[in-house]
């Protein structure tokens, strides 16, 4: 079984341009840092039936294919959060107060008060309800938070899993790292992947079409990619034209790719290697 990793990203805040999204990106560079690589995600404002249904296809995609997939955003306790209700309508299973969430919700409150110097009141109001942040699915996991040790959650399902974090990247991105050297370095292939491509000078995608089919057909393994850009302030119109996948196959089927576009007589420039 080939396992995908995924990413889902909660918030209407992203939709409507008042945050940039920095999880993409950081995801992308953690997953590559092991060897591994994003295969898909998506962006889902904060509308229940919607986060439900996005969710929905991530754990059928863990229990069918394997995928380990990342959701950022909306596991808090305020009205707009509404991605753990959503994991538990979604997985058809009740919420529950997590011991462990507990315990360690409790510690957070009393480290605040410790350091805010007033006495601890676990029954006041706004204590009971910092308690609704380790309301999890039935039959979740928790994730350690280091930043302030409020929790996420993992859910398995089937061989893969959905993983819940919070939206705030200093805490979100150290809890998906955990994840990803606990759960999944098994999964790690640092030297398993490699890119190299070329830049082609003045050329069209659709006549260097045949050339990436024939390099593709011929070679299993890899995967061509075609990067064109209109007015690169160095190259001008230029395709970066390049193959990916183990450096094995790559290392075979990039002198191949150079050789067909020299048969075209094409204008090259650098070769790049990543």
């Amino acid at each position: 079984m080939s396992i995908s990793f995924g990413l889902v990203i909660v918030g209407d805040e992203i939709l409507s341009g008042k945050r940039a999204d920095k999880h993409l990106p950081k995801v992308i560079e953690l997953l590559g840092a092991r060897g591994l690589q994003l295969a898909y995600a998506d962006y889902v404002g904060d509308d229940p039936a919607r986060i439900t249904a996005v969710l929905a296809r991530a754990f059928a995609a863990a229990r069918d294919s394997g995928d380990v997939v990342f959701s950022c955003g909306g596991i808090g306790a305020t009205p707009d959060d509404h991605t753990r209700q959503c994991a538990a309508a979604a997985l058809d299973v009740d919420l529950a107060l997590h011991p462990e969430a507990e315990r360690l919700i409790r510690e957070r409150m009393q480290d605040l008060a410790k350091e805010q110097g007033v006495a601890y009141e676990p029954d006041r109001h706004d204590n009971i309800h910092r308690l609704n942040m380790g309301v999890f699915p039935v039959g979740a996991a928790i994730i350690p938070n280091p930043y302030n040790k409020i929790p996420g959650f993992r859910v398995e399902a089937g061989v893969g899993a959905v993983h819940f974090v919070p939206g705030f990247p200093v805490m979100a991105w150290p809890m998906v790292e955990w994840v990803l050297d606990t759960h999944y370095a098994h999964l790690h292939q640092k030297s398993a992947y490699t890119e190299k491509s070329v830049i082609v000078m003045g050329a069209m995608e659709a006549a260097l079409t045949p050339l990436m089919l024939a390099i593709e057909a011929g070679h299993s393994g890899i995967k061509v990619f075609s990067l064109p850009s209109v007015d690169h302030p160095e190259y001008g119109r230029h395709i970066e034209l390049g193959v990916k996948g183990a450096p094995a196959a790559v290392n075979a089927a990039f002198p191949a790719l150079l050789a067909g576009l020299h048969s075209f007589n094409a204008k090259l420039g650098p070769e790049l290697v990543r």
